[in-house]
């Protein structure tokens, strides 16, 4: 899964802000520019839910229930 997509994102920062924000390119930059953020929140989300779960705390025994603080 690739989400380095910054470069399209780059590109349609930089054309949006050339093209006057009424005209069609303007328009066009600005939509190009949401699709890619889009597709980069979706991968990211894609990734975040391929983690693995962390594993359950120690409930019983003596080893990882206890925290023993000196100061």
């Amino acid at each position: 899964m690739d989400i380095a997509n910054s470069a399209n994102v780059s590109a349609a920062v930089s054309n949006a802000s050339n093209g006057a924000p009424g005209t069609v390119q303007g328009a066009a930059s600005t939509l190009v520019l949401r699709k890619a953020l889009d597709v980069q929140a979706t991968s990211a989300i894609a990734l975040l839910n391929a983690l693995p779960q962390q594993p359950a705390l120690a409930t019983q025994g003596s080893v990882g229930r206890n925290v023993n603080t000196f100061a």
